[in-house]
């Protein structure tokens, strides 16, 4: 058994190979519970990759120097999460991450590239539409303007996670394809010179509808996490409209609490 502090074992082509584990055996913190957030934060991170093996109990549990119930716990509670699999005469496998975002005024993009999650994106449509009265209401514009429409479809290690769709006021910038499908919106925002500085956002949830369910890999029904936001520059002017869909198996937005004095 590994010491406090102990550097935890792995074995010979396993996709832990790579990865070390401090156990600390005198933190109140249980084992398990160490294990699982080291393993959630190796998967959240890319360390371990889909279709990644870890093995089964009996060989984590000797290569990790823990028992075999707490290696059970600690990889059911990511079974749980929808993290890893357990296949039959295989093991136990990465199945993807849960993509964890801050509550903060930053693009999706940004916020995955910086989290290690290879984020790519497919543009669907980018052209002009007249604002209807929800887009122009949004936007401080008349009804009827002609706004720029995009939609994205945003993955990561190859897997759907977000349907973007945004409306840009007119006479913003014009955006290419190829630039939106190698980059993140506000990115190219602040390229153009425009200072994001605030935002009003509704979070929400509901069903996939079957189109919103294809996109995403999906099935029909399956819980979707919404949310709408206007974004503003440094004027005050409303810069972007956007109303998003995220895989709640694979999405959450990570809040911290304070308490008013």
């Amino acid at each position: 058994m590994a010491r406090t502090g102990d550097r935890a074992r792995t074995a010979s082509g396993s996709a832990l190979d790579a990865l070390r584990f401090t156990l600390d055996r005198t933190s109140p913190v249980p084992l398990y519970h160490q294990l699982a957030r080291q393993l959630e934060a190796a998967i959240e991170h890319g360390a371990l990759a889909p279709g990644n093996l870890l093995g089964n109990e009996i060989d984590l549990s000797t290569r990790l120097g823990l028992s075999r119930p707490t290696v059970r716990q600690a990889i059911q509670s990511l079974v749980d999460k929808g993290l890893l699999v357990r296949r039959r005469g295989v093991g136990t496998q990465v199945v993807h991450s849960q993509v964890k975002r801050p509550l903060e005024l930053s693009s999706l993009y940004d916020d995955l590239e910086a989290a290690g999650q290879g984020p790519t994106t497919r543009v669907v449509r980018n052209e002009r539409v007249p604002a209807d009265a929800g887009v122009a209401a949004a936007l401080g514009i008349a009804e009827g303007t002609e706004v720029t429409l995009l939609e994205r479809l945003r993955s990561t290690h190859g897997h759907p996670v977000a349907f973007l769709c945004n409306y840009l006021p007119p006479a913003h910038l014009d955006l290419d394809t190829a630039q939106l499908e190698e980059t993140g919106l506000y990115r190219l925002l602040r390229a153009a010179g425009i200072t994001l500085h605030s935002a009003r956002q509704t979070i929400g949830a509901r069903s996939a509808t079957a189109e919103e369910a294809a996109l995403l890999t999906e099935k029909k029904g399956a819980a979707l996490l919404t949310m709408q936001r206007t974004a503003y520059d440094d004027t005050g002017r409303p810069v972007e409209y956007g109303t998003h869909i995220y895989r709640a198996s694979r999405y959450a937005f990570d809040f911290q609490l304070l308490v008013r004095p």
